[in-house]
């Protein structure tokens, strides 16, 4: 008989995180009418603009 296996899971937070923000981005390119998301538009979905560090949120 063959061993049982064992399913271990792994979380990436990373991984977490950017599914995340490609789906944030995915529900606001559904909700426009333009053929494409201004870059401003990107900058307020994805929480970042002008003068933010990477992995902080405005005002953090």
């Amino acid at each position: 008989m063959a061993p049982l296996r064992t399913t271990t899971t792994v979380q990436d937070h990373v991984a977490l995180a950017e599914i995340e923000l490609c789906g944030e981005l995915m529900i606001a390119a559904s909700a426009t009418e333009a053929e494409r998301l201004s870059a401003d538009l990107i900058d307020e979905v994805l929480k970042v603009g002008p003068g933010t560090e990477p992995g902080r949120s405005p005002g953090a």
